[in-house]
């Protein structure tokens, strides 16, 4: 959202954080498509124009499925193994995202296309998404869980890491003290709002507006969320209560 909020300065943003079911990485397919198919509807009832799935998990579990049943168009995110594979110069590049990332058929897609003379190592990073939303990015713990998924990769000789999951660039500073300034980090947050941009002229939905507004919706404590937003990010904007009822989300 911050990148779309660059890339889009006019156009009105609403953000839905499911807090109550983060992380998204250890649930099956089945249910993450279930959860992502209430979201569609929700935002849709909110005038949505056209929907980003700003998860790397969702989008590898419910992508096909939200585009074939959404009647606005459905923007997901992949993790960069392109761009990564097209840069490298060691041939080797690290992939950190969740498990239900890496076994949905996206990545493997992705690999097969794109990095067939690259070797890619892929790293499951489990409590990372945890310590980004509860605001422990500076605690030791966190270092030392990073250290243990990256500091292999990089003995490894990967010169390009790729961030799989879009709590990761908050990451990013610490990520940069274990690999150096050898490695690339990718994060492709930046791709993705321009991708939503073509989007939406592409379909000729471009908002004309100049004073847009960002309102945001969380199934978790929206106290604690709009102080998160604060310490992360320079987004401003009312954040309301959502909670899911018989398998839809309401306002609260």
């Amino acid at each position: 959202m911050r990148e779309i909020s660059k890339e889009l300065p006019q156009e009105d943003v609403v953000c839905f954080a499911d807090s109550v079911h983060c992380p998204y990485g250890r649930r099956s397919h089945d249910e993450i498509q279930r959860l992502a198919r209430g979201i569609v509807t929700f935002l849709l009832s909110q005038g949505a124009r056209v929907i980003v799935v700003a998860c790397n998990t969702a989008s590898a579990a419910a992508l096909h499925h939200l585009r074939e049943t959404s009647s606005v168009p459905i923007v997901g995110m992949e993790p960069a193994v392109k761009p990564a594979a097209e840069r490298t110069d060691s041939k080797v590049v690290g992939v950190m995202a969740t498990e239900a990332t890496f076994q949905g058929a996206l990545f493997a897609s992705l690999v097969e296309r794109f990095a067939s003379d690259v070797e890619v190592l892929t790293q499951t990073c489990p409590g990372l998404v945890e310590q980004v939303e509860t605001g422990l990015m500076e605690e030791a713990a966190t270092m030392e869980m990073l250290r243990r998924y990256v500091q292999p990769m990089v003995e490894a000789g990967v010169d390009s890491l790729v961030l799989g999951c879009t709590h990761y660039p908050f990451l990013k500073p610490l990520i940069r003290e274990i690999v150096g300034e050898e490695v690339e980090i990718v994060d492709p947050s930046a791709a993705v709002a321009r991708q939503t941009r073509r989007v939406l002229a592409r379909d000729g939905l471009v908002g004309e507006g100049e004073c847009a507004r960002h309102v945001f919706y969380t199934t978790g404590d929206p106290e604690v969320f709009a102080r998160l937003l604060e310490e992360l990010t320079d987004l401003r904007g009312p954040v309301l209560g959502a909670r899911w009822l018989q398998g839809e989300v309401v306002s609260s």
